[in-house]
């Protein structure tokens, strides 16, 4: 058993928290189960449109979000569209205005540098206004705080947070980091989940291994 495709809403009479894959349908955005966002400002069901910004067909790019996040209203993921490219003498876009400048429409790529995608793992919390850039690749657990601007890449379970996003700590010891990584409880049959709760949310990584069967 597994959440329902067309499931929007995880709580009754909630209208402010929704299922991400239930709601996005831009193919080059790729949404894990039971990924919720929760939005007090806007329509979470516009998420899609409020908080992908910059996120043009052309570029080819992507949004990939794993399993079981938590993404707070205001959250945004800004593509590599939104930059100017560093390369030219100039910052000012002239292959977006190809009509003005009499440039081929095939260079209107190269007003930007490209980034790359965004890949976020499974279990990660982003907080309240925080801003993820292009290119940025977030491991499993890690943990976004508050109007944070995130530019580099986070290792997974690890905290960060400022302008730009700088480690703060880590959640757990090595020991438990490497248990949880290898174990990956969020690929599990939705039964099962729902039996490891307890282990889960006690936070004892041991007990949760050996419920797996693993060491």
């Amino acid at each position: 058993m597994s959440i329902p495709a067309e499931k929007i809403y995880p709580r009754s009479n909630d209208k402010q928290t929704v299922y991400l894959d239930a709601v996005v349908q831009n193919p080059n955005i790729s949404i894990g189960a039971y990924t919720m966002y929760n939005d007090f400002v806007n329509d979470p069901t516009l998420f899609e449109k409020n908080n992908v910004l910059y996120h043009y067909p052309i570029n080819r790019d992507r949004l990939k979000i794993g399993k079981f996040c938590s993404i707070a209203c205001g959250a945004k993921f800004i593509f590599t569209s939104a930059n100017h490219t560093m390369r030219s003498l100039s910052t000012y876009p002239f292959p977006l205005f190809f009509e003005e400048w009499d440039t081929p429409v095939a260079e209107v790529a190269t007003a930007w540098d490209n980034k790359g995608d965004i890949e976020i793992g499974n279990d990660v919390w982003i907080g309240y206004e925080a801003v993820v850039l292009s290119g940025v690749r977030i491991g499993n657990g890690a943990i976004i705080g508050t109007r944070a601007v995130v530019t580099k890449d986070v290792a997974p379970y690890t905290i960060v947070g400022g302008v730009p996003a700088k480690p703060i700590r880590k959640r757990f010891d090595e020991d438990t980091i490497e248990r949880l990584q290898a174990l990956r409880w969020w690929n599990l049959p939705h039964e099962q989940i729902k039996k490891l709760l307890p282990l889960i949310k006690r936070g004892d990584a041991r007990a949760l291994t050996r419920a797996c069967g693993q060491v």
